[in-house]
């Protein structure tokens, strides 16, 4: 029984040491010809969002948009494949008896 609580914390202190390194990484991405540009951060949120004045008139709304949601996929790519660059490097997660 202690031998999983050990396990446990071992796993939390794992995923906290993660989170921490994952919150030093950032990815940037700009769409529409570089009038959208944002920034995620390891942990998902988005840190950063510019937007050229070009695309910001009325006719232009659904253009704007569409721009913004491709550039958040493509951030969260990014920064996806970086989350499993970083735990594959820190050995992955543990076996742990009963949870696998």
């Amino acid at each position: 029984m202690f031998n999983k609580l050990k396990q446990f914390k071992d796993l939390r202190d794992q995923a906290k040491e993660l989170q921490s390194k994952l919150a030093e990484e950032t990815v940037t991405v700009k769409t529409a010809g570089d009038k959208v540009i944002l920034t995620l951060d390891g942990n998902l949120t988005l840190t950063a969002l510019a937007i050229d004045d070009d695309l910001l008139s009325p006719d232009k709304k659904t253009k704007l948009q569409e721009a913004i949601k491709e550039a958040h996929a493509d951030a969260l790519k990014k920064i996806q494949r970086i989350m499993a660059m970083k735990m594959k490097e820190m050995g992955g997660l543990p076996n742990i008896p009963g949870l696998s």
